[in-house]
């Protein structure tokens, strides 16, 4: 009986069976460390440029217009066409501008306005990239086990984004930036290799465009589905008020002491949100078997929240009553809860949105979704390095999670069906009493 529940409580890893989800997810783990090699640099190279969260906040600026623009048109586009064709495109992509990163850094060039629309070119290509791959994950696997995917990929991808920052926090002080970005366009040949042994995925349903209409289409289809509108509105209230990234170098340096080029304060706090998600990922065993699934996502953000009004809290006291390598590890406590929840959170609002949409209006509703799931913490990574540039760094934290949980509180009410919305045991379909 304890064995039965010990298996029952770790990962389904049912669709690893299948060969060609396995292969992504196993290329996706190098890829991911090296991307996450330059998730710390480009905002290190940006604050050693400009000295400034304002500036590391802009960043979410640049990175958010072209994830709003490229991800409704890159859903459409996973609609009407291949969709291998479409990773291969964007994944060379990726590569090409990660080697430009790597080429001003080594040069030297110290322009914060050519480091922005380097960022701003790669997250084009990444708002493509993401609506497309999750929408053909939808075409490799069946719908009962989404879930279960789900929470795999976002458990590898949780596992780079720890190893990852701690890398980087190791390396820069050695190797330099230029060296991180040169990893990081070396790491995605991996993926690449993967895509390209994909078969084919022509797109299903009617021929059609990937024009203004189509990305119309697909919100008009969003309205008439409140559960998933629901479910887009109340990640933005976590990611926008609830995701203090942008005040991770400042807080590195000023508060923990980080040596200005970044070390290993700064690579901890940006791997302490993912470490959380992989113990909630590595123990998600439980998550295909919620029935009560919208309820459950209103919990868990409102705990993340709570989360990260106790890192802001932790970061205001550093130095007080304890040493800062104590206040800095309850710091990280905070982080790894909030990522703990929010990988939960994700899997159930992922699994909606793939098992209640039909297949071809995947591309476009996954498009929405990357534009909300990347887009939120880009608004938010300008929202906390503005606060903190006239609050500091503590009150922009702490404040932001508790408008988090005001806010889901009143999405709650505003959206009762999501909350009621429920998961039949044989099938997934939604069930509003």
């Amino acid at each position: 009986m304890a064995n039965l529940r010990r298996v029952k409580l770790l990962a389904d890893t049912r669709p690893l069976r299948n060969r060609d989800y396995r292969r992504l997810w196993t290329t996706n783990i190098v890829t991911v460390i090296g991307a996450q090699l330059s998730v710390v640099a480009v905002p290190q190279q940006i604050f050693q440029i400009t000295g400034s969260s304002g500036y590391v906040g802009l960043a979410g600026l640049f990175g958010l217009i072209p994830l709003v623009v490229f991800g409704l048109w890159g859903g459409a586009l996973a609609d009407v066409m291949d969709r291998r064709t479409l990773l291969v495109i964007t994944t060379a992509g990726t590569g090409a501008t990660a080697v430009a990163f790597w080429v001003q850094a080594a040069l030297g060039l110290n322009n914060v306005w050519l480091v922005l629309g380097l960022f701003a070119t790669q997250q084009a290509f990444f708002a493509v990239n993401q609506p497309t791959r999750s929408a053909l994950i939808a075409r490799l696997l069946p719908p009962e086990q989404i879930a279960a995917a789900s929470s795999l990929s976002m458990t590898v991808q949780n596992v780079g984004m720890i190893a990852g920052p701690v890398l980087a926090g190791v390396l820069i002080p050695v190797l330099g930036l230029p060296t991180l970005y040169l990893l990081d366009a070396i790491a995605l040949l991996a993926t690449l290799w993967a895509v390209c042994r994909l078969p084919a995925f022509p797109p299903s349903g009617e021929q059609r465009r990937a024009g203004l209409r189509a990305v119309i289409d697909g919100f008009r289809y969003l309205t008439g589905q409140r559960i998933l509108l629901a479910s887009f509105v109340v990640d933005i209230i976590a990611m926008v008020f609830g995701m203090p990234r942008a005040l991770f170098p400042q807080i590195a340096h000023e508060t923990f002491h980080d040596p200005a080029e970044g070390g290993v304060a700064l690579g901890l706090l940006f791997a302490a949100i993912s470490a959380g998600a992989v113990l909630g990922g590595v123990f998600s065993g439980w998550v295909p078997r919620v029935r009560r699934q919208g309820l459950a996502v209103i919990v868990c953000i409102a705990i993340w929240g709570v989360a990260m009004v106790g890192f802001g809290l932790a970061v205001g006291l550093a130095g007080h009553l304890f040493g800062l390598g104590v206040w800095l590890w309850i710091a990280l406590a905070f982080l790894a809860l909030g990522g703990a929840v929010d990988m939960v959170s994700a899997a159930f609002r992922t699994a909606m949105l793939l098992n209640v949409s039909t297949d071809e209006m995947r591309g476009r509703l996954q498009g929405v979704f990357i534009v909300v799931v990347a887009g939120g913490p880009r608004v938010g990574d300008v929202a906390h390095g503005f606060a903190a540039a006239s609050l500091g760094t503590a009150v922009a934290a702490a404040g932001g999670g508790v408008l988090v949980v005001i806010g889901v509180l009143l999405a709650a009410l505003a959206f009762p069906a999501f909350v009621r919305y429920r998961v039949a045991r044989a099938h997934a379909e939604v069930v509003a009493e």
